[in-house]
């Protein structure tokens, strides 16, 4: 089971949670987190904060979108050991 770290940051009234997680735990986080809905934004960064993937909700809500992104997923979590989801939630 991941291991997550979990913050929370408050700016204009946006909502930030980032969880660090290894990186063959990555889909299964992300999945998780587009399940639980009220999410605009996914960010995938790096162990030094570099902004690997962006995927906005809008395109993940489309069903037919999934399998590319969680393609494109699966090769980033083969090349990184660790990373960061932050995830930038509706009010």
């Amino acid at each position: 089971m991941a291991q997550t770290k979990k913050q929370t940051k408050n700016k204009k009234e946006e909502k930030y949670e980032e969880f660090k997680v290894k990186g063959k735990e990555l889909v299964e986080k992300v999945k998780e987190i587009i399940k639980e809905g009220n999410v605009r934004r996914i960010i995938i960064k790096n162990k030094k904060g570099k902004s690997l993937l962006e995927i906005p909700v809008t395109v993940a809500v489309v069903g037919t979108v999934f399998a590319p992104i969680f393609a494109a997923l699966g090769a980033m979590a083969a090349l990184v050991s660790e990373c960061s989801i932050v995830v930038e939630k509706k009010k």
